[in-house]
């Protein structure tokens, strides 16, 4: 498990970098999908961070990421996969039933 870190890099955002799901508004409510976005927080895994977990799986030659937080064992959780949403023509990552396949490279 791993929440999404990036601290070594420079960026012009006020906030966190750390993937969290967008809770305040957690789907569309005609497609039911949960996005992720930023401002989540490192570490303290628990009920009040589920939203910040995620794991990185094997797949078809390469990786995907999921959400399924096994960091609390008497929460509910939404176990699903790291997808493309598109909506009115903007990309965004959410949690979907088709995974997006990545692939590391050494840098």
């Amino acid at each position: 498990m791993f929440t999404d870190t990036f601290t070594d890099l420079y960026t012009l955002c006020p906030e966190s970098t750390i993937w969290k799901l967008d809770h305040y508004h957690p789907y569309d409510p005609l497609n039911r999908e949960y996005f992720i976005t930023t401002g989540g927080v490192v570490g303290n895994p628990g009920r009040d961070t589920l939203g910040n977990w995620f794991k990185i799986q094997k797949f078809g030659g390469g990786y995907k990421l999921l959400h399924c937080p096994s960091v609390c064992t008497y929460c509910e959780v939404v176990c699903k996969d790291v997808g493309i949403y598109v909506q009115n023509g903007h990309r965004r990552l959410a949690i979907t039933n088709v995974p997006f396949k990545v692939v590391f490279k050494k840098a």
